[in-house]
């Protein structure tokens, strides 16, 4: 009973860490769209979406006293971290494809017809081509760094998962 009380205690403590890297790095795209000018494309406005839910459901998780709830919100965060890896790679190619578009066209009503595009238009709403290369930071580009993210959000949420799978 303590060990599980200590384990649950320290899931809940990186449910919280996870939740600050992804608001952390929601902080990052806006700092790159209104300091220095780089607009949002559709894909980088789905991808706060999920780096957003990610960060919805850890916080939802650390707040239970219960295994049953943290591990379904780490479930839910878990998939909101594939969703953005999917959506993350599929700007990767689109970027490494220069004459391929992301589907401005079909794609931007979509993304600014969504209610935080109406709430907050400033973060949510449309404003650049999926395309457009902004200059590389370490060498990275800005959709090759959020695939990153994605991908250990998605690692470290399914070992968690993985590792805890016999909590009660």
């Amino acid at each position: 009973m303590i060990i599980d009380n200590v384990t649950l205690r320290r899931e809940r403590s990186l449910l919280v860490l996870l939740g600050l890297v992804c608001l952390a790095l929601v902080g990052g795209a806006l700092y790159l769209q209104f300091v220095e000018h780089e607009d949002p494309c559709p894909l980088c406005i789905i991808q706060r979406y999920f780096y957003l839910l990610i960060a919805i459901f850890a916080f939802l998780g650390a707040r239970l006293r219960g295994w049953t709830g943290v591990r379904l919100l780490e479930l839910l965060a878990l998939l909101s971290a594939l969703g953005g890896l999917l959506t993350a790679a599929r700007h990767v190619y689109v970027q490494s494809h220069p004459n391929f578009s992301c589907g401005f066209d079909a794609l931007q009503p979509i993304v600014d017809g969504l209610p935080p595009a109406h709430w907050l238009p400033g973060v949510f709403k449309v404003a650049g081509l999926c395309e457009t290369p902004y200059p590389p930071i370490l060498g990275i580009s800005l959709p090759g760094w959020s695939l990153i993210g994605f991908v250990v959000a998605f690692v470290a949420l399914a070992l968690s998962l993985w590792r805890n799978r016999r909590a009660r």
